[in-house]
């Protein structure tokens, strides 16, 4: 006899003719299993324990449908175009299990977008999509901010849009630039960041630049060139960071060391003098040039003592050039040392927040960076990040560099070994093997195929799989072109997106993935220019996740002599990669 189907009852939003089998609901409610309702059960007790289960099990997957009808336009419009099959594997994955793999999106906690506070809220979503996913797409949350730093960047964005561009405050101070003439308390004083170089350059250098805006309270203003606006969203809510194009210092990018109103030559030509008593406003120029480069000079270094910044916090506007990290100096100014101590009370993480607070992704680059991670990276259980940057154009193909990166990798347990021939067959991996994906970075192609050459002829020792990537090539390195450079920002993030970083020593590129990740990493000892075999050891561990200041002062302001900065403080000490250089670091974990 032909079973009689129970009524199913039109659920609100559901479809009346959705049958029992696939998740319907009875009019009571409860889901129809057999055919029967459970109060008429002739069965054991045993049977109908198991029942039971079958039963709360399908109660999990009609909450699952009905929830993941509702969620896909959620998903397409704030979580970057998330493929809704990949959404619900993971989310199935979560009500049968505590999940513990890195499958994306949600495969874990929700993700802290604001990033502990750190990002202000409110900030619209769909012109900056990488200001709010970019968090999803992390396995690791990064370090908290203070509070009183989440305090003091509250504060900062408030002085931005009260002086920013297009503002009163702002008309005001271009018409007393344009004077000529300094104008004693002015309502509000800013610093200008010149943008050149590099893109890991321009990034260090705006973030270094922030930082001291932030101490002093000047309004930070960035030279829009070399496609700044393509690259970054803004970071401050209702107001600009970009400099206007009318600024009347028309050539302000080409100021240089011999630039007269660089701050060093205004001291070697006592125009101005910071052991003088105070100087007049009426005296002042209405801006100085801070000429920071790698190149400067000793009077320029006097931008890291305390008398000198007296001088300096009377004039309204200050021009900034640096290819630096010049944060490691700005700790040994007596006059700063307090207040970065309570914004950073992790002294290796001052980076870490700033790149993370100030530079997202554009959407367009942020689409590079989540198709890729997405077709290539997300289902891994391990991703490494390996950084190639070759100086010595010799090096472009070297068996030596590339016997220095599987040295590194293979002796540090990086990446599994490979079995010595190709005869060899493939051992068969153990239940759960993990999956890794390597993600390399280089301006050539040539080490990525070797690198996937070999795990392609050969099994690893411990059968898992790799699979190895490269997103571009571009040959050589090319200034202020937007494809290149859009192409650099995404792989930067991408590697700042793995859970292994593998850099190498002196790059600055290295070091913004570093930071955005929150991770310390194996780094590549620099090649010598003779280089006749792999360095041994091939690679360390980084003491601390911070880039290297390349070019310190090494001057006692107030002994005014010479001084090694790298043993003034516990947390400034010198740089592994860069002997002479500084950096940031915890004390406990760092040794000479």
């Amino acid at each position: 006899m032909q079973q009689r189907k129970p009524k199913v009852c039109a659920a609100e939003g559901a479809a009346a003719d959705i049958p029992v089998s696939q998740g319907g609901m009875a009019c009571d409610g409860w889901p129809e299993a057999e055919g029967a309702r459970p109060e008429h059960w002739p069965l054991p007790r045993k049977k109908r324990l198991t029942l039971d289960r079958k039963r709360w099990n399908t109660v999990l997957n009609v909450v699952l449908v009905a929830f993941v009808m509702a969620v896909p336009p959620f998903v397409v419009v704030y979580g970057g175009g998330v493929a809704p099959a990949d959404w619900i594997a993971a989310a199935k994955a979560r009500l049968h299990r505590d999940s513990g793999d890195g499958s994306f999106p949600y495969a874990r906690s929700p993700p802290d977008k604001l990033l502990g506070g750190l990002l202000p809220d409110g900030l619209d979503e769909r012109s900056c999509r990488s200001r709010y996913e970019s968090s999803m797409y992390r396995r690791n949350p990064g370090r908290r901010p203070s509070p009183h730093l989440i305090a003091k960047l509250r504060k900062h964005e408030e002085l931005q849009r009260r002086c920013g561009p297009n503002t009163n405050a702002y008309n005001l101070a271009i018409e007393q630039l344009r004077t000529g003439k300094s104008v004693g308390s002015p309502e509000c004083k800013y610093v200008v960041s010149i943008s050149y170089r590099g893109l890991g350059n321009r990034i260090l250098a705006a973030a270094s630049a922030f930082l001291y805006a932030a101490l002093t309270g000047r309004v930070l203003l960035v030279d829009p060139s070399n496609q700044m606006d393509e690259l970054f969203c803004e970071p401050f809510p209702g107001t600009t960071w970009l400099l206007p194009r009318d600024f009347p210092l028309a050539s302000y990018t080409n100021f240089s060391i011999d630039t007269a109103e660089s701050y060093g030559n205004m001291l070697r030509n006592k125009v101005l003098s910071a052991d003088a008593p105070a100087t007049p406003a009426a005296e002042l120029p209405a801006f100085a040039y801070l000429h920071l480069d790698h190149d400067y000079g000793h009077e320029d270094k006097m931008f890291f003592c305390d008398d000198d910044q007296r001088l300096l916090s009377n004039v309204q506007w200050l021009v900034m050039r640096t290819d630096l990290y010049t944060v490691p100096g700005l700790f040994l100014v007596t006059a700063f040392q307090e207040e970065l101590d309570t914004l950073f009370p992790e002294r290796d993480a001052v980076f870490h927040h700033l790149v993370r607070y100030l530079f997202h992704p554009t959407n367009h680059v942020w689409g590079l960076v989540a198709r890729y991670y997405r077709a290539y990276l997300a289902r891994a259980d391990l991703r490494v990040g390996i950084q190639v940057r070759n100086f010595d154009p010799r090096h472009a193909q070297s068996p030596h560099v590339l016997h220095q990166i599987t040295s590194c990798v293979w002796r540090e347990k990086l990446l599994p070994e490979l079995l010595a021939t190709e005869e060899h067959a493939a051992p068969a991996p153990a239940q759960g093997a993990r999956s890794t994906a390597v993600l390399m970075t280089s301006l050539r192609s040539w080490y990525y195929e070797n690198i996937k050459g070999m795990y392609w002829d050969r099994a690893t020792a411990t059968g898992e799989a790799v699979s190895v990537h490269q997103p571009s090539h571009e040959g050589q390195q090319q200034f202020g072109k937007r494809s290149h450079d859009g192409k650099a920002w995404a792989e930067m993030y991408l590697l700042s997106l793995c859970d292994v970083l593998v850099t190498s020593g002196w790059s600055t590129f290295g070091y913004v993935a570093q930071g955005l990740g929150g991770v310390r990493p194996w780094v590549l000892h620099k090649q010598p220019d003779n280089l006749t075999s792999a360095p041994d050891p091939p690679c360390f561990r980084d003491v601390s996740m911070e880039p290297c200041f390349h070019a310190p002062h090494v001057y006692d302001c107030k002994m005014k002599r010479g001084m090694d900065t790298g043993e003034v403080l516990p947390h400034v000490r010198h740089c592994q990669d860069v002997s002479w250089g500084l950096k940031l670091v915890d004390p406990r974990l760092y040794k000479a």
